[in-house]
């Protein structure tokens, strides 16, 4: 192997990773602190490495070679040579086969064996340079030809009218009848027309998956024979997951899955991580960037750098603040946009992108990039706006055009109707899209992306069945996972028959999804509850790859997805649900008209006073369909029906008055959601125990 009869001629630092052409591969990688970067070849039937081969050029802290009489399908990887001195910072080790972080496609799995493992009992595992050849126990890069760009047109789907529907790729397609075997738990699943047909009659207009970057399980959980289902690992930030494709070219089916949603109408979102990488902290596997150029790509701890930044909580912190790291995140959306055709993003962590390189900065150099950039810039752009690490909670303090994951309208809403004290005053500011957080820099109603359940905590339905998470199958004692939930279990913890308790249930489903559909801002729902998926309690099913997290289609609760499709079409008919701008109750000065009006229940104005009790569980919302000065892109005015929305969190009924008018019920959460519209008799409304109504008062003219 030692190259001898092939040698790599001088080639170009650009563009890096491996490039094929007419006559052969380029092969270039940044590693500004390497002695020498070999490029390693194997057999693609025997998996034998056959030749390393030193790239012969550096320029600029990029290694460079051309391979001439080679193409795609070429198996390759790096053995990286320089310094093995941890308490430095520096970690390489030729006896390491390293990932091409710019591959576009990798062959054959990880093996957490010997070979790539250190002890976990020993602290000083790390010290010594391990010459255990870890060649076969990892993946190796194939060289692959450039696809070309997405070609079907995109939905192009306004943030105004975006309803997200938030799906794991696998879960989704896993246990479905009507995909065929073959497909099922992959990217080929997405393009069958029972999801599509699901997806399209919910009336959502995108879909954002959980991560599809390549990603690697993590040693801890492989020891206890689990695996990490949801995918926040990453190492392969062009590479399409490899276990989610029902053949050899993932890329091509992850291609074909964006191209048929798109073809559907629907968007495609896809949640990256750029904020780690999954070689873990200093005791974790060397698979890629920690032997390719340790110090250049992570942030280490100035004061020991034998150890890592651990902003995200998975070992390792990316240092953004490196141009090259940087610049491969940027490459990588890129690729995502142009090459796959994805529509946008949901960025993991978002603040550990955006520190600069300490404390979170609006201007971070990852944010400014991304707005300047003639492709990202046109892609919707949603932050996760927190990490761990100090002063790490940003809620609303993204620029435009981001759009953040507002958690405090999911525990305003969560805790509203679980009828906390003092929860009302701040379920208000919730649901006329959280202007006190989001409206300033020139940000709108949908930069609140709101959200009741997400993958990460108990589905709608275990929400409003347990108060106590059971994530015993996850193996670690019931002790991980979020124990402050604001989950409710109607009289009964966990399954039971009692129809009241059911009942209840159902209700509050129902409430919690009336009042995320029918807020300002950008609504997400989470995959499998509208068909009353439960993960059984489990309020952190990150590794369980299984039943427990795959939609159980056959016992699918259809009838309450017919009830969410009839919220989605009610809110998709009436502007005045999702309003391009903040509401504040100003008043219309050629009639006096407030757009936006708080109402205690007898029908007068709501006064601070009410506010202030902490027993206020009961109110109204009136929005004024007539009264809001908008104007469609046609320069049409965007006036509305009027529409009165009502509350109550007591468990007892709430009498209402509402104001005059012609009003119509247009739901009633005691009753199914898609039930026929009807006129409200006159005089006061008794509105049930843990209700909701919405009334609706036709336009005039």
């Amino acid at each position: 192997m030692s190259g001898s009869a092939r040698r790599l001629r001088p080639g170009r630092p650009e563009p890096l990773g491996a490039t094929p052409d007419a006559g052969g591969v380029n092969f270039a990688l940044f590693s500004r602190g390497a002695d020498r970067v070999d490029l390693c070849l194997f057999d693609p039937v025997t998996g034998a490495e056959t030749a390393q081969l030193p790239l012969p050029e550096f320029d600029g802290g990029v290694w460079h070679g051309y391979l001439p009489g080679t193409g795609p399908g070429l198996r390759y990887g790096y053995r990286v040579h320089g310094p093995f001195a941890p308490r430095r910072g520096q970690r390489f080790n030729p006896s390491k086969l390293l990932l091409d972080p710019y591959a576009r496609a990798w062959t054959g799995g990880f093996s957490h064996d010997a070979r790539t493992l250190l002890d976990p009992a020993d602290p000083d595992a790390d010290l010594l340079p391990d010459i255990r050849d870890s060649a076969p126990a990892v993946p190796k890069c194939v060289v692959v030809a450039e696809s070309g760009p997405a070609e079907v047109p995109r939905p192009g789907t306004p943030w105004t009218e975006t309803v997200i529907f938030e799906a794991h790729a696998k879960a989704l397609t896993k246990r479905h009848p009507g995909v065929p075997p073959a497909r099922r738990g992959t990217f080929l699943g997405l393009t069958s027309p029972a999801i599509l047909d699901h997806l399209v009659g919910l009336g959502v207009t995108a879909v954002e998956l959980l991560p599809l970057q390549a990603f690697v399980d993590e040693p801890f959980l492989t020891r206890k024979g689990l695996t990490n289902h949801w995918g926040y690992n990453p190492l392969g930030f062009f590479v399409p997951e490899p276990r989610y494709a029902a053949g050899t070219d993932p890329l091509a089916e992850a291609r074909a899955a964006v191209a048929a949603l798109h073809a559907a109408g629907i968007e495609v979102i896809l949640d990256v991580v750029y904020n780690h990488t999954g070689e873990g902290d200093h005791l974790g596997p060397t698979l890629a960037f920690k032997g390719i150029d340790n110090e250049g790509y992570y942030r280490l701890e100035p004061d020991d750098p034998r150890r890592y930044v651990n902003h995200a909580g998975c070992g390792n912190t990316l240092d953004m603040t490196e141009p090259f790291v940087l610049r491969l995140c940027l490459d990588s959306l890129r690729y995502w946009v142009e090459t796959v055709g994805v529509d946008g993003f949901r960025f993991d962590l978002g603040v550990t992108l955006a520190r600069d390189p300490e404390s979170f900065a609006p201007g971070a150099a990852f944010l400014d990039a991304i707005r300047q950039d003639p492709v990202l810039r046109r892609a919707k752009l949603i932050a996760e706006p927190w990490d761990l690490g100090p002063d790490g909670y940003r809620l609303g303090r993204f620029p435009a055009p981001f759009a953040e994951w507002n958690d405090r309208f999911r525990k305003g809403v969560r805790a509203f109707w679980r009828g906390d004290e003092n929860a009302a005053p701040e379920l208000a500011a919730r649901l006329l899209g959280s202007g006190d957080l989001f409206e300033g820099g020139g940000r709108r109603p949908w930069a609140s992306l709101n959200y009741v359940t997400s993958h990460d905590g108990f589905t709608l339905h275990d929400l409003v069945s347990f108060e106590k998470k059971r994530n015993g199958a996850n193996l670690e004692g019931n002790r991980d996972g979020n124990d402050h939930n604001l989950s409710m279990n109607c009289g009964a913890e966990g399954p039971t028959h009692d129809p009241v308790v059911q009942g209840l249930r159902r209700r509050q489903r129902r409430n919690l999804l009336c009042t995320l559909l029918l807020a300002q801002g950008t609504p997400m729902l989470l995959m499998g509850d509208e068909l009353g998926r439960t993960q059984g309690g489990n309020n952190n099913a990150y590794c369980q790859d299984n039943e427990a997290s795959w939609v159980d289609w056959e016992g699918a609760d259809t009838a309450f997805a017919a009830e969410v499709a009839a919220l989605i079409a009610l809110r998709r008919r009436h502007p005045v649900l999702r309003r391009a701008r903040f509401m504040h109750g100003r008043v219309r000065s050629k009639d006096g008209r407030p757009n936006v009006t708080w109402l205690a229940p007898d029908g007068t104005p709501k006064r601070l006073a009410h506010w202030q009790d902490p027993l206020c569980r009961a109110f109204a919302l009136l929005l004024d369909g007539d009264a809001t000065e908008e104007w469609g892109d046609g320069g049409e005015r965007l006036a509305d029906d009027s529409f009165l929305l009502l509350f109550n969190a007591n468990p007892h009924p709430a009498r209402f008055a509402p104001p005059q008018g012609s009003w119509r019920v247009a739901l009633d959460t005691a009753h199914p959601l898609d039930a026929p519209e009807r006129p409200l008799a006159d005089g006061p409304l008794d509105l049930a125990a843990h209700g909701f109504v919405l009334l609706r008062s036709p336009r005039e003219g």
